[in-house]
């Protein structure tokens, strides 16, 4: 059982969060010298360019400062100078794990300033990106956190089923992993006709492995003591710290924006928001395991009343005209000219739309001036806010918990260095 703050001398520590690197406490203390011990950000337990400077007092640390910014490449100012569906390949990189849903959310949120919304069949496929991709960053995250904590079958479990779902994308959109699939105002393509029969195989396969995974870890001794009680965040520090997805809802807060601000018809699918009773790394990894087979129940309602009729939105002003038209008359030629070199004609008028990704609260905020280019763009990452809570969570813990807590927040520093 790990150390708590509660357990360690270490007030004058915990206390002086203002600190800064240079300034730690290197006093002598009961335990011994201090050490300043730098973690990252080449190390592969900080899953990403984090560095973590930490003040160990032996095992045991006092003090945890997150040192971001390396993977900085100013998404937000790229999307000022360009217009909005030039900016879709850029949200691929945000969360690089879950692509699709970052296209979805981001269309979302133009779509919202547009006063857009989608035909039933676009909202059903994009339903089908958003599960896919939360599917394919649990197993991830599960996966590594599992690896992390010494369970090595477990990952070679998760990334065979994730090699299915690149499949899967591959077919979908041509490309496994940068997708870009999503326009603002529909999707680049309909479903092939081999993915729904593909996808119905998958979806009859992964229960299975994640039942099998669960059997490996759930109760194994060494990782039920490398995660339980370890990483303990309470309700009132996850509302503290603004976390959100399932760090928040592995503390015990019922919320997901798909139930509580529904888009994409999500509220007429049924499937349960799993929460956690402790909130600690072991909780979060419930939380995740029961995601993932909550997305192969809507994806099964999906398929099973997946309507016809177009997937675009109806707007021959601002949105581009099918291909065959294009290479067949001028005016079409002409339209598709400008829509790609000016953009959409987008109203004046600020917005912000929040997304429930595999990761927690993928926002927008969009200032507009009109035109088809945006005058300011604002990206509300969920690995950059659920990171903040570490100079509070770390001290108090050993150096080999680390791992397993970077490992329970399942962050990726793409959108956290956006």
């Amino acid at each position: 059982m790990a150390l708590t703050t509660h357990e360690i001398e270490a007030p004058d520590t915990l206390a002086n969060t203002q600190a800064g690197i240079e300034k730690a406490d290197t006093s002598s203390d009961i335990l011994g010298e201090k050490l300043i011990l730098n973690m990252g950000p080449s190390h592969p337990a900080t899953h990403g360019v984090l560095r973590l400077v930490l003040e160990m007092d032996g095992e045991i640390i006092t003090k945890a400062t997150p040192d971001i910014g390396y993977l900085h490449r100013g998404d937000e100012k790229i999307a000022e100078n360009m217009h909005y569906n030039q900016f879709v390949p850029y949200t691929d990189r945000l969360d690089y794990l879950a692509p699709l849903a970052n296209n979805v959310a981001y269309a979302l949120a133009v779509e919202k300033l547009m006063g857009w919304e989608l035909p039933a069949r676009g909202q059903a496929i994009r339903v089908i990106c958003c599960e896919m991709s939360r599917i394919s960053s649990h197993l991830l995250g599960i996966g590594c956190l599992a690896m992390d904590c010494g369970a090595m079958t477990v990952f070679l479990y998760t990334f065979t089923e994730r090699e299915k779902i690149y499949n899967l994308c591959e077919l979908l959109t041509g490309a496994r992993f940068t997708t870009s699939y999503t326009r603002v105002g529909g999707q680049t393509r309909d479903l092939p006709d081999a993915f729904i029969p593909l996808l119905r195989k998958f979806l009859s396969e992964i229960p299975g492995v994640i039942d099998e995974v669960d059997s490996l870890i759930s109760r194994n001794r060494i990782f039920v003591d490398r995660t339980k009680d370890v990483g303990t965040i309470t309700k009132e520090q996850a509302l503290t710290y603004g976390l959100s997805g399932p760090n928040l809802r592995g503390s015990g807060v019922d919320h997901d924006l798909r139930k509580k601000h529904p888009y994409l018809g999500y509220q007429n699918y049924e499937f349960d928001v799993p929460i956690g009773s402790v909130g600690d790394s072991y909780d979060r990894y419930l939380v995740r395991m029961e995601e993932m087979r909550q997305s192969v129940r809507i994806l099964h309602q999906v398929l099973d009343n997946l309507p016809g009729g177009p997937i675009n939105i109806d707007d021959a002003k601002n949105f581009a005209p099918p291909k065959p038209t294009v290479l067949t008359k001028m005016e079409e030629l002409i339209h598709h000219f400008i829509i790609h070199t000016e953009g959409p004609d987008v109203p004046p008028g600020e917005i912000y739309f929040g997304a429930e990704n595999p990761k927690g609260e993928l926002g927008f905020y969009i200032n507009s001036r009109g035109g088809g280019t945006p005058h300011r763009l604002k990206i509300r990452a969920p690995s950059f806010v659920n990171l903040s809570i570490l100079p509070e969570l770390l001290p108090g813990y050993m150096m080999s918990d680390v791992v397993a807590i970077l490992g329970s927040l399942d962050f990726v520093m793409g959108e956290c260095d956006r």
